[in-house]
């Protein structure tokens, strides 16, 4: 490894794709791409002693910061649980990212 990998931060990845967590939010693809889809744990609920996400709302959005935040959605759902909110949010950034 040389020393430009250890200066470029390491995110676990979904498909190939990065995940960035902070809190509840949760960031899917490449800030370096057109789109990333934001997932937002709204609920939760106990699985013996874990929290488990319950209610997760998706949006894939445009990453141009030039882009006002309302214009930056380009489409948005809400799922239970946060297997089929990833499987939502791989579909839509596959299909947005090959246009």
């Amino acid at each position: 490894m040389n020393d430009a990998d250890e200066s470029k931060p390491q995110f676990p990845t979904y498909k190939g794709k990065p995940l960035v967590r902070c809190g509840d939010v949760i960031y899917y693809g490449s800030m370096q791409d057109k789109y990333v889809v934001k997932l937002e744990i709204k609920s939760k609920k106990k699985v013996q002693d874990l929290d488990v996400a319950d209610r997760v709302t998706i949006q894939l959005m445009y990453t141009d910061q030039n882009i006002r935040s309302r214009k930056q959605i380009v489409k948005s759902s809400e799922k239970t649980g946060l297997y089929l909110a990833m499987d939502i949010a791989d579909a839509w950034l596959t299909r947005a990212l090959a246009e």
